[in-house]
């Protein structure tokens, strides 16, 4: 049996010892006897205090030496919280752990991490923490992977607490994880969030109280993105359905930016321990894409403490330009993105351009699923179709499922291209009708046509939100167009647009 407590013994572990490992320490070990000297169903609690200063590697790993016989183990710790100056930073420590295959950057020893979400966590055969990888406490040396997010001028001073229970080891259940396939409804649009949280990792709600919103936002599908884990890949079968589509991933939350991977093979990891000085970006976001996944840099120019993404945009399949509630920093994201769009139609095809989506990067109540939510033509809903859907680009994104667009550019011809497509012209100068049909829109809002000259068109939605805005423009004149949908200006200063309700990717012209 794995419960019960036993002796607990308090010591500090104060040298640092440098690991071949970029920004990362280790302490001293801490060891246990053996389970002969214990006896089935007993345990062991081992504490170790200390502090780290100002200026600490992003990773402290405390080595653990698991004995024979370790049924399972459980892990708690506290940090001191000090008043700071104005303008410092406060104490902020994570906690992870790897098991005795070792701590090395993309191996097989991860066994989970809550960084910030949860002050203990416990391992056996046959259950975890949410967030942690259950199976077998082999014996090794384990290694609690401590990250100091912020550390006070004061310091951080920890408190960690591992236990271990002795005893015969459980049998660790098969996940079983969602299809791959949902009813679908042959080519159509078809609506998903791809930025979503539960409670394994910082999130509070369960996989089923998810689906239940999805399904009452109007959603075909949903991704999993759980922060640096893929332990709760197992835990969405039941949430799936015929009317479900349930994707897998991660966010993985690296201290230069974050980026989500939509869609990946089932129990598939990806390592989030370096910034981009240690140039392993790129090395990760090609593992993504081998597990059949799409590499999307989440909220790049949010404001938070790493968060703001550092790592350019050679890798990404899409942007995320629209999180959660508008803010002003995703309309620096929509301009920047933008800003590329400019730099790939005028490096004459040496450039590819990068898609545009959005998540609603929904934690916990009142965050709502679904807001905003991207919108995907596809041939069907499976998890190949959605995903080239979104890396072709022939898709939007919306504030609700109330609203829909229908945007494209049709020539003298009567050849026509939509959302993500290129509309080939005979000539630069042959005239070219671009469409707009919008249902669902803010009342009194407006709808933009934006080029690579910036914003060539605008017209006003009547009072039910719905109309269609036509605008004739040539290939010579406008490399591309995309739409935007906007409420009305929240500010009154002229030229300053209201938060949109939908953006589409563009069509490309010539």
């Amino acid at each position: 049996m794995c419960h019960s407590t036993d002796s607990t013994h308090s010591f500090s572990r104060r040298g640092l010892f440098v690991t071949g490992a970029a920004a990362a320490l280790t302490l001293g070990s801490v060891s246990f006897a053996e389970a002969a000297a214990r006896g089935p169903g007993g345990t062991a609690t081992e504490v170790v205090r200390g502090t780290l200063p100002p200026g600490s590697p992003d990773f402290v790993h405390l080595p653990v030496e698991v004995p024979r016989g370790v049924c399972g183990i459980r892990v708690s710790y506290t940090y001191e919280r000090p008043q700071v100056p104005p303008g410092a930073q406060g104490n902020a420590l994570d906690i992870g752990i790897f098991d005795e295959r070792g701590t090395e950057l993309g191996g097989e020893g991860f066994r989970g991490w809550s960084g910030g979400a949860r002050t203990e966590f416990f391992i056996r055969g046959d259950e975890a923490t949410p967030g942690y990888v259950a199976g077998p406490v082999r014996a090794g040396t384990w290694n609690i992977a401590l990250g100091p997010y912020t550390v006070a001028p004061q310091g951080l001073a920890y408190e960690v607490t591992i236990t271990l229970t002795y005893g015969p080891t459980a049998r660790t259940p098969k996940p079983v994880y969602p299809p791959e396939r949902a009813r679908g409804r042959g080519r159509a649009w078809y609506r998903g969030d791809c930025h979503l949280h539960s409670w394994y990792s910082d999130g509070r709600r369960t996989p089923a109280e998810i689906a239940a919103l999805a399904r009452a936002a109007g959603l075909d599908f949903i991704n999993s993105s759980e922060h640096n884990t893929h332990a709760g890949h197992g835990a969405w079968a039941d949430a799936a359905g015929d009317d479900l589509l349930v994707l897998l991933g991660e966010e993985v939350t690296t201290r230069n930016g974050h980026v989500v991977a939509i869609g990946t093979d089932p129990g598939t990891f990806t390592d989030w321990r370096y910034r981009a000085r240690d140039n392993r970006f790129g090395h990760f976001a090609r593992a993504i894409r081998r597990a059949g996944g799409l590499v999307v840099p989440a909220h790049p120019h949010s404001n938070c403490i790493g968060c703001a993404w550092k790592f350019g945009f050679g890798e990404a399949d899409a942007i995320e330009v629209w999180n959660g509630p508008y803010t002003p920093d995703d309309e620096v994201a929509l301009m920047d993105w933008d800003s590329t769009l400019v730099t790939a139609v005028r490096s004459a095809g040496a450039m590819r351009w990068i898609p545009a989506m959005g998540g609603s990067d929904a934690h916990r109540d009142p965050d709502a699923v679904g807001t905003p939510q991207t919108v995907v033509l596809a041939d069907d809903l499976t998890r190949a179709a959605i995903l080239d859907g979104i890396r072709a680009g022939r898709s939007y994104v919306a504030e609700s499922s109330a609203v829909s667009l229908s945007f494209g550019a049709v020539d003298g011809r009567g050849r026509h291209a939509g959302i993500g497509e290129r509309l080939r012209t005979r000539g630069a100068d042959d005239p070219v009708t671009v469409l707009l049909e919008v249902t669902g829109g803010p009342s009194g809002g407006t709808a933009r046509i934006v080029t690579d000259q910036g914003v060539l068109h605008t017209a006003t939605l009547p009072g039910d939100g719905a109309g269609t805005v036509e605008w004739r423009t040539t290939a010579a004149y406008a490399a591309y167009a995309r739409a935007e949908v906007r409420h009305p200006p929240v500010l009154p200063i002229p030229g300053f647009p209201g938060p949109p309700a939908a953006l589409t990717n563009p069509v490309f012209l010539g």
